[in-house]
């Protein structure tokens, strides 16, 4: 018996449970999926938003502007990588500077720190690349860049160091709900528990309707972007939007925390597993870049990608109790700013919820703090030599592009929570993240899968079952 099951893995589901772990209670988490972060988390901008953008009185304007104090010291317990670069929304009318205004306005309402309306001159010094057309901005000096999956990844491995326990290829498909909740898998496995947390993304309302809960409904979003290289990354230097209008932020274009520039998304009504991209689609985000920018440096694309948002017909986070069944707790909704609310929407969730339905004391033996994936580039060259010494696996490259080593695919395989495929290994390393995208390094990350897990070659996956990447033996 659990006192507290956690349902999805994103970084909502990972902020709660590494928050959970710091009390003394048996928690776990259950993932539907071959590894965590492989749902909407996975393909997010990675923006640590200001909070000027949400309604006045909203939870997204609260939690947003919260969560964005709370992030520099969040991600650095954490061991991740954060950049306070801040942000520019760019007006190109007289019209769009009026909002920008607005947005000033509603964000001092909200509490957000540092906003500052820019003429054309002080953009240009800012971004030289930025667009003649563009005649100001509305800087935020407190907005951010992290990487969603590396938050994500590194708090629920946080929360397994401190005892608690994972559960992947765990979709749920039934729930008994009585003094307690028996939770069904797909597949036949089984826990129990006292409390549920429904952070499951776009699978939370089948959640939800498994207890009888009908009081929302999530629709899906997908967002394509594309990825240019490290070469390019210097292109900009803060986040940069266009000024929004009914229909949403439209594209963006940002460095990211590992030196590329990402452009992207688009906004289109999919269903939830329709993550292709699409010419069209790539094309539009290539166009509204060339708008913001002059010049902008598409001959460095090394990858596209798109991934599917999930938003909800109330227009706001849920974050409550439901009111079909007590210790249901829905989490759900949590679309932009979500990622920048995480750290605070779990303590909400927690001290303020789930505090109401069991006691909480602290776990005396908790550790917060967690080495960072990335440690081993960031050494001296004398400290990587003494590594080295004492494992020989530090030394040899495997990736060529992102300079990763066998002893750092090692750890991710090794470590919480433990890769178990060659996407797996590319979130937690970057093996595979650069210019050529995989296509050296991928076949030794897939015998180094095997040899740590002990399986042949033909048992290791892209991403899970289904995708294999060997299906034979030629000879």
């Amino acid at each position: 018996m659990f006192d507290v099951a956690v349902i999805g893995g994103g970084v909502i589901g990972g902020a709660i449970l590494r928050k959970l772990s710091s009390y003394n209670l048996k928690i776990c988490l259950l993932e539907k999926g071959n590894d965590v972060c492989v749902g909407q988390s996975k393909a997010n901008s990675g923006i640590v938003h200001a909070g000027f953008d949400a309604s006045v009185g909203t939870l997204k304007a609260k939690f947003n502007v919260l969560g964005n104090a709370m992030m520099p010291k969040y991600a650095r317990e954490l061991g991740v990588k954060y950049e306070n670069n801040g942000s520019l929304v760019v007006a190109f009318s007289d019209e769009e500077m009026i909002t920008l205004g607005e947005l000033k306005e509603r964000g001092i309402r909200n509490g957000v720190q540092g906003l500052e309306i820019i003429d054309q001159a002080k953009l240009r010094e800012l971004e030289p690349n930025i667009s003649p057309n563009a005649v100001g901005a509305l800087l935020a000096k407190t907005g951010g860049i992290i990487c969603p999956y590396e938050l994500t990844i590194a708090s629920i491995g946080n929360a397994m160091d401190n005892g608690a326990t994972l559960f992947t290829n765990f979709e749920v498909d039934k729930i008994n709900a009585g003094d307690s909740f028996e939770i069904y898998s797909a597949n036949g496995q089984k826990v129990q528990s006292k409390i549920v947390v429904n952070c499951a993304g776009y699978g939370s309302q089948k959640v939800a309707n498994l207890i009888g809960d009908y009081s929302f409904t999530i629709g899906g979003r997908r967002g394509e972007y594309i990825l240019l290289d490290r070469e390019s990354g210097g292109f900009a230097k803060h986040t940069l939007f266009f000024t929004p209008t009914k229909k949403g932020k439209g594209i963006l274009i940002s460095p990211t925390v590992d030196g590329n520039l990402l452009l992207g998304p688009t906004a289109d009504e999919v269903d939830f597993n329709n993550t292709d991209t699409t010419q069209i689609g790539l094309q539009s985000v290539i166009d509204k870049a060339n708008e913001m920018c002059v010049g902008v440096p598409t001959y460095n694309v090394i990858t596209s990608f798109a991934g599917v948002r999930a938003y909800c017909d109330k227009h706001d986070f849920i974050i409550e109790e439901s009111n079909v069944k007590n210790g249901f707790i829905n989490c759900v909704g949590i679309e932009s700013p979500g990622l920048t609310s995480a750290p605070a929407i779990a303590e909400y969730v927690v001290d303020e919820i789930i505090s109401k339905r069991i006691t909480l004391t602290k776990n005396p033996n908790f550790n917060g703090v967690r080495k960072p994936d990335y440690f081993f580039s960031k050494l001296t060259v004398e400290e990587k030599n003494e590594i080295i010494k004492k494992d020989p696996s530090y030394g040899r490259i495997v990736c060529r592009c992102e300079r990763i080593t066998e002893g750092e695919i090692v750890r991710a395989l090794t470590q919480n929570p433990r890769a178990t495929d060659i996407d797996g290994v590319k979130r937690r390393t970057r093996a595979g993240m650069g210019r050529c995208q995989g296509g050296f390094c991928q076949p030794y990350v897939a015998d180094l899968i095997a040899k740590v897990n002990g399986v042949t070659i033909d048992k290791v996956t892209k991403n899970g079952k289904g995708s294999e990447i060997v299906v034979g033996e030629t000879k």
